[in-house]
């Protein structure tokens, strides 16, 4: 992103701050940054963790897909950079109370922002059968979707993380247990994603993000599933948005013609040093553009 002073910035998912904090830093000692998150308590605490930045630093809890609304409301007409780091922070998959772990026994809640009304509760207990595997198979692209749905529906209620965990980990054949991460992870995220919207959010920011970005402005976005990263690939190629959505999703509207060249041809992923240091990295892909007109 190549942050510098007098610079506009703009990280839409602020989790730890992380992102934050080094833009800030690079870009000392008069450019600003906007950023926002769903979680009220994720904001409390950079509220005054960043508070030594001064006025360089705004703020917000809401959705980064109201990215044109935050920058209009601080006059701002373009911006330099652009980064997102897409689904759960650390800080949420720690906390048992949010849902979000299979390993530790919460609520089924997982939403990120804690206002909203669709839950993970309401997913698993009220979405009909055919309706639930669909989600699973496209949002988990897990192979036993139908299955994992008919099992979720005849245990009906459902109220506790470990209790989905276990029924979805019962619905697969043990020899066909994935090797590498828990029978559940796939169905969890599926859950997590429609309750989210995330998809749906990542095509709609992506479009307005383009339309605010100045020209040599960067767009940065790292992302852990396939479907985010197929998004953000073709988004970046010039790839009409008509073409981005897999079938059984929302056909998106059509983006304006804006031109990227790619500053990573390939995603960007972590090290064997740094995946050592966090295996949550593993799934990490990096993809950045320059907004070229």
């Amino acid at each position: 992103m190549r942050p510098h002073s007098g610079g506009r910035y703009f990280d839409g998912t602020l989790g730890g701050g992380g992102h934050a904090r080094a833009i800030l830093e690079a870009s000392s000692p008069g450019g600003e940054l906007t950023g926002c998150d769903l979680d009220h308590e994720a904001v409390s605490r950079l509220k005054e963790s960043l508070a030594l930045y001064g006025t360089r630093s705004h703020l917000f809890c809401a959705n980064y897909t109201e990215i044109d609304r935050l920058c209009s409301q601080l006059g701002w007409e373009h911006i330099d950079g652009v980064i997102l780091d897409l689904g759960m922070s650390s800080l949420e998959l720690d906390d048992a109370e949010r849902g979000f772990s299979f390993s530790t026994e919460g609520p089924l809640d997982m939403r990120y922002n804690q206002d909203q009304k669709l839950d993970a509760c309401a997913v698993v207990n009220t979405y009909d059968e055919d309706t639930l595997g669909r989600i699973i198979s496209i949002y988990g692209e897990e192979r036993f979707a139908r299955r994992i749905a008919r099992r979720i529906v005849e245990s009906r209620p459902i109220a506790t993380t470990k209790a989905l965990a276990a029924i979805i980990s019962a619905a697969i054949p043990r020899r066909l247990w994935p090797k590498r991460i828990h029978p559940a992870t796939k169905t969890f995220q599926a859950i997590r994603m429609e309750v989210n919207s995330e998809l749906d959010n990542l095509k709609d920011f992506l479009t307005k993000a383009a339309a605010l970005l100045s020209k040599d402005g960067v767009m940065a976005i790292i992302s852990f599933h396939s479907l985010e990263d197929r998004i953000v690939k073709q988004f970046f190629a010039g790839t009409s948005t008509a073409l981005l959505s897999r079938r059984g999703l929302p056909m998106p509207q059509e983006t304006p013609a804006v031109i990227f060249t790619r500053i990573t041809k390939k995603p960007v992923m972590a090290s064997l040093e740094e995946i050592r240091a966090n295996p949550r990295a593993r799934s990490a892909r990096l993809r950045a553009a320059r907004r070229m007109s």
